[in-house]
């Protein structure tokens, strides 16, 4: 009842914070990058709030305590996506005046033709990262409920989509801002106690237990035996994929200017460093306390049930109710910048854009998202946002990068370099799970492809712009890119 209490409380909050962006929301600019006003602060809380999914909050601590030390370069991975981010595209793409990804295509080539072919990768990659999210609040409210995994499925996605539908990005920014102060106090404050609660011989224990396992420093994914090559995917995966999600390109359109948009970066890199020293306690410690996770096959489940396994009667509730509503807030705050950019690809991409489409295609994309979550309810959530960065870091990645650095692209390059990259990404996903795991090198290929399919996408986009003329603009699209800031009236 506590955190069913907790949860309430967490959705009535987020829906009265979301009614103030509902008046700002009258046009495609307001609807999608609140006609870029957003504050510096609120931005980067936003950014942080949405960045921290369901991955980082139940996924990474599950993964610790299944596979030990080793899951930590997933943390590692998703906060160096963000230096990435700042060092290569956090600036050019708030100059280059595009809303999205698709939008920038466009902007940099010209071509329609790759313009849509951009925004069906984007509802490929949204939907990919949307699943795990509503899988997590189905599990969740299932947990401290009892309630079937569809409730939860249903009711993130109904909350979600309203709040979004009517607020659009303003809305979704102060949501997501207030969400991330949640997820930070309500995973920190109860992983603080359990370590208090665990002491030194705890702490010992857990060091002890199973020592193989956790004092391997790299992965080693599905027992494949090769674990170099799995780090070494998963931090091409994670780190390059932030670069190319479009839900975080469509952000920094919201700073004033792009030297706004690269302080925003830089804070957004330290609120994800602070929040990331906390989730690796659950799993450390639920080797120790909670082990019948592992071989139940829940381990996604250890931040929640990890607190009422070490501290019984009602302060155990306490920190449930804690956990749970931090890791809702973690479901909603995500699944508002996906759907967010979700409606850009079907409307604004796809289509010509108004607000009233937006708002349709929210609610049409958290439909899908909600039909393909239900049968999901046994894929570890991070399997599913490892392909979403994947496919983000094989497509997305390589077109802004060489689109941004390198005046050579050309229409061709550019679209043979995306379908080489998101045929890649998606087939290698789809084929792990077909064969299922298996000793070897081949399992982490198709497992986590990145170590390949992006070399493969960065290689044909290169090659075939090489073999073509590049638009005769191209010159000075990198100009407005790259020119200095106080010249564009951007500083």
């Amino acid at each position: 009842m506590t955190s069913l209490l907790a949860i309430g409380l967490l959705l009535g909050s987020s829906v009265i914070i979301g009614v103030y962006g509902v008046r700002a929301a009258r046009s495609t600019p307001d609807f999608l990058v609140a006609s870029q006003q957003i504050s510096p602060g609120w931005n980067a809380m936003a950014i942080a709030g949405e960045y921290v999914s369901a991955a980082s909050v139940l996924g990474l601590a599950g993964l610790m305590l299944k596979n030990g030390v080793g899951s930590l370069w997933w943390a590692v991975g998703f906060t160096a996506g963000y230096v990435a981010v700042a060092a290569l595209v956090a600036g050019p793409m708030r100059r280059s005046g595009a809303y999205t990804v698709p939008d920038f295509a466009d902007y940099r080539l010209g071509s329609r033709a790759v313009r849509k072919l951009c925004a069906v990768i984007v509802l490929v990659i949204m939907w990919l990262y949307l699943i795990p999210q509503f899988k997590g609040a189905g599990v969740v409210l299932h947990l401290v409920s009892g309630t079937p995994y569809w409730v939860g499925v249903v009711l993130a996605g109904a909350v979600v989509s309203s709040s979004i539908a009517v607020g659009g990005m303003r809305a979704a920014t102060y949501v997501q801002a207030f969400h991330y102060v949640v997820k930070l106090i309500f995973i920190a404050v109860p992983a603080l106690v359990l370590l208090v609660r665990a002491g030194g011989e705890g702490r010992e224990l857990a060091l002890r237990v199973d020592a193989g396992a956790w004092s391997r420093p790299l992965l080693d994914l599905h027992g494949s035996g090769q674990p170099l090559l799995a780090t070494w995917s998963v931090l091409l995966a994670t780190t390059l994929g932030a670069v190319g999600l479009p839900h975080v390109i469509m952000r920094f359109h919201t700073s004033a200017t792009a030297r706004i948009a690269r302080r925003v970066a830089v804070w957004v890199i330290v609120l994800l460093g602070l929040f990331y020293l906390f989730p690796a306690v659950y799993g450390l410690l639920g080797r120790v306390f909670a082990p019948g996770l592992i071989t139940e096959g829940h381990t996604d489940q250890v931040t929640v049930v990890l607190p009422g396994a070490m501290v019984p009667g009602a302060w155990g509730a306490v920190l449930t109710a804690l956990v749970a509503a931090g890791a809702f807030a973690a479901f909603l705050s995500t699944s508002s910048g996906l759907l967010l950019a979700l409606a850009g690809g079907l409307s604004h991409d796809l289509s010509r854009s108004s607000v009233p489409r937006l708002r349709l295609a929210v609610a049409a994309g958290a439909l899908v998202a909600v039909g393909l979550s239900l049968p999901a309810e046994r894929v570890d959530i991070n399997v599913l946002v490892g392909w979403a960065f994947a496919v983000a870091a094989s497509t997305f990645c390589p077109l802004l990068v060489l689109g941004i650095w390198w005046r050579g692209l050309t229409v061709p390059g550019a679209a043979a370099g995306l379908i080489a990259g998101v045929c890649a990404a998606t087939g290698a996903a789809l084929a792990s799970v077909v064969t299922g795991p298996h000793p070897g090198w081949l399992t982490v290929l198709l497992a986590q492809p990145a170590a390949w399919t992006v070399p493969l996408a960065f290689a044909v986009m290169a090659g075939v712009s090489l073999l073509t003329r590049p638009p005769e603009w191209a010159e000075r699209a990198l100009l407005r890119l790259h020119i200095p800031q106080r010249a564009a009236g951007d500083g």
